[in-house]
């Protein structure tokens, strides 16, 4: 789960989470389906939706953040790609955004 927080990092963009749409227990396709209906572009961490779904296929962009951990310290240090990959991503694409650090073992 994205941290809420972010959205202060990013504050041209507005921002909207699955829980405060009541869509938190869809599945990924369910969620594309109606995120494409109200978004352009989704955001996320979940690194199997772009392999899961064929994503071409919906309305929106998705943009994915790969972190080692979604703690927003992690997270912040990529906002400027963030930021970039919202702002080019279109319809049917998804964009990695990757830290380029190794997750760790826990």
């Amino acid at each position: 789960m994205m941290p809420r927080k972010l959205r202060r990092d990013l504050p041209d963009f507005s921002i909207r989470t699955a829980q405060e749409e009541g869509w938190g227990s869809f599945k990924n396709g369910e969620l594309l389906r109606r995120a494409s209906a109200s978004f352009d572009v989704l955001l996320t961490a979940d690194q199997r939706m772009r392999f899961q779904q064929h994503v071409p296929s919906f309305d929106i962009g998705i943009v994915v953040i790969e972190v080692p951990d979604m703690r927003l310290l992690y997270i912040r240090a990529l906002v400027p790609q963030i930021r970039e990959a919202l702002a080019r991503v279109v319809s049917g694409e998804v964009i990695l955004v990757t830290s380029g650090i190794a997750p760790r073992d826990h």
